[in-house]
């Protein structure tokens, strides 16, 4: 039985479909106005191997993601400039540019972390017509007023908004929301539409003027347009729970009475040691940026694997090059696996059984990725023939996502980095500086690398 913790009741539940071997996932996607760094894709490589394994499982599953390219105030309550158009001032580009540059650079990431693209990759602006129809749809129910800024939703009419939260809403000080607009008659009441910005740059014709939706809005009526007004499963960060979400499950009632999603699936943060990313402590890398400094991609997926998804991940170089170190001696032992097969062929279908079982029990108590990945390395110490090891491993690489078979088929490329420590440690060999040369080998070891010196020269191989 598949069990998942549901952020909505606290606890772990039995995870059953709505529709009988299918499921319907919807993940808060970026807002495109800046670097889609490793802390997004932390999450959505969490969230890669939530899908891979349901289709594992063999349940038929449509997998929603959400690009946010409008809306999104660089205050998630409401107040602030346009995200989108504060990114367009920052690099002399238009909104429209910036979108699609930083699109470019989340797809890229994604490829480089062998991230499955969602089946349905859905942009805000391209889909006002849903947003505006929902709109009408909550309004008509009754959960709506207007002040000369926009149209708001009043969160007096849900008793329930702070309970998905456990908000404390008496605590709550009215702060800048209202200061921004003091019509609204609850600080914690949200925009759905606002029209009262006639210098914002992405405005549409709707029935309340001339405007643009609020953020909570485009993913109540993408993931309901696309799944339906109820589906089985909504991913998100933790940082979305207490605004995004709540406002999201007020919307849901708004409009069909009920919750849109059974299960709410939350992942934690990833932090650079210890410290919230931020570019004020130059903290912020992407995916493209590990590649540039030597590592492989897909070390750092390994990395993220190592880690509970409802825990987050605190981020080193130290530990991204042990994360390195691992995973090419785990392609290492593939490679060698996959040469030495044909002398041993056979397979040990009850071994293999019994390790698909033990694979699957740990990914079915909530996603357990971390106890998964060690279940390989039990693989590898085991007395299966290599022919039931391989099969395994490929199988099990089906749900983790490191490429396995692909990385091992191919030269493992060296990265420049590497190559060029190589060059300076023989050039110090040269001149016999032996414990400078010894330091250099040791440096290259500590990036997952280990030199074996033969006649015809330096030969690198992963550790």
């Amino acid at each position: 039985m598949v069990e998942f913790y549901n952020t909505l009741t606290r606890k772990k539940q039995i995870f059953q479909p709505i529709k009988k071997g299918e499921v319907g996932i919807y993940s808060c996607g970026p807002t495109v106005y800046w670097n889609q760094h490793i802390g997004h894709m932390y999450a959505y490589s969490q969230w890669d191997v939530l899908v891979r394994f349901l289709r594992w499982e063999r349940y038929k599953v449509k997998w929603v993601m959400n690009i946010t390219d409008v809306g999104h105030l660089t205050s998630d309550e409401d107040t602030g400039e346009d995200k989108m158009e504060k990114g367009a001032k920052r690099e002399g580009l238009t909104v429209w540019q910036i979108a699609d540059k930083y699109i470019t650079q989340f797809l890229e990431g994604m490829d480089l972390l062998n991230i499955s693209r969602p089946d349905v990759l859905c942009r805000a602006t391209e889909h006002t017509p849903q947003q505006i129809e929902l709109i009408k749809l909550i309004e008509k129910n009754g959960f709506t007023y207007k002040t000369k800024t926009g149209l708001v939703f009043d969160t007096s009419k849900f008793p329930d908004y702070p309970k998905f939260a456990r908000l404390n809403l008496k605590k709550q000080l009215p702060g800048a929301r209202l200061e921004v607009d003091p019509e609204k008659k609850s600080p914690w009441d949200f925009y759905l539409w606002i029209y009262g910005r006639p210098t914002h740059i992405m405005q549409w014709e709707s029935p309340w003027g001339r405007g643009f939706p609020g953020w909570h809005i485009e993913c109540t009526a993408m993931s309901t347009y696309y799944l339906g007004s109820q589906f089985d499963i909504h991913t998100g960060g933790k940082d979305h729970i207490p605004i995004h979400h709540t406002n999201e499950i007020a919307q849901g009632y708004g409009a069909f009475g009920r919750q849109t999603a059974n299960f709410w699936l939350h992942n934690g943060m990833l932090t650079v040691k210890g410290e919230k990313m931020s570019k004020s402590l130059g903290n912020i890398y992407t995916v493209q940026d590990l590649v540039a400094k030597g590592y492989h991609p897909l070390a750092f997926r390994y990395l993220i694997l190592n880690s509970h998804y409802r825990k987050g991940l605190d981020f080193t170089w130290e530990a991204l090059e042990g994360g390195q170190k691992a995973y090419f001696r785990l392609l290492d032992f593939v490679h060698r696996w996959r040469e030495e097969e044909r002398e041993i062929g056979r397979k040990d279908e009850k071994g293999e059984e019994k390790f698909k079982n033990q694979f699957r029990k740990f990914l079915e108590d909530d996603l357990n990725i971390p106890a998964a990945l060690s279940l390989i390395w039990d693989l590898t110490k085991s007395s299966l023939s290599l022919s039931s090891k391989l099969n395994l491993i490929f199988d099990f690489d089906k749900v983790l996502g490191l490429k396995l078979k692909e990385e091992t088929e191919k030269k493992i490329k060296v990265p420049k980095e590497i190559l060029k420590l190589v060059e300076r440690r023989e050039e110090l060999r040269r001149q016999k500086k032996w414990f400078e040369a010894d330091e250099i080998r040791q440096e290259i070891e500590n990036k997952g690398w280990r030199i074996k010196d033969t006649i015809k020269g330096p030969e690198l191989l992963p550790v």
